[in-house]
């Protein structure tokens, strides 16, 4: 006959076998998709231009779900430098292009969304991304496009 565990230890051994599913869980999260680590200026643009209903890479993926599954350093500053790029467009065309100032919007609260409260390591490219708007709003209606299009990006990014 096999031996039996003391309530104690038979109490820690399930405690642990409870417990595997959530560890194994926790932090495994998926890599992100490869359109976001592939996306070009010119995809994150597009993707901008359908805001706020249909802003979405190609393969129909969330700017917001970049910044959240990127997570190694490399893959933070491919997506970043990506993101920089477009909203440094973005922030020259501000005042020529009133649509540039809300996609700029969207763009920051996408990034806002995919970081989350707690920010971590992509909240650096969070506030990266808000230096872009701090040189250019100047005029109220800029402003009120910018904060109507980081509104819109926490919602839908």
């Amino acid at each position: 006959m096999g031996r039996s565990l003391r309530p104690g230890a038979r109490t820690a051994a399930l405690a642990t076998v409870v417990a595997l599913p959530f560890a194994v869980g926790c932090g495994a999260e998926a890599p992100p998709p490869s359109a976001c680590m592939q996306a070009t200026g010119a995809d994150v643009m597009r993707a901008l231009d359908g805001a706020p209903d249909h802003a979405a890479l190609a393969d129909g993926t969330l700017l917001s779900e970049c910044v959240d599954r990127a997570e190694s350093d490399a893959q933070l500053q491919t997506l970043g430098l990506t993101f920089v790029a477009v909203s440094d467009q973005l922030a020259a065309q501000v005042g020529r292009d009133r649509d540039a100032a809300f996609r700029l919007g969207f763009l920051v609260g996408a990034a806002e969304r995919g970081a989350g409260p707690t920010g971590g390591t992509q909240g650096e490219l969070v506030q990266r991304l808000q230096q872009a708007i701090a040189f250019q709003a100047e005029r109220a209606r800029d402003r009120a496009d910018v904060l109507r299009g980081i509104a819109a990006g926490r919602r839908a990014g």
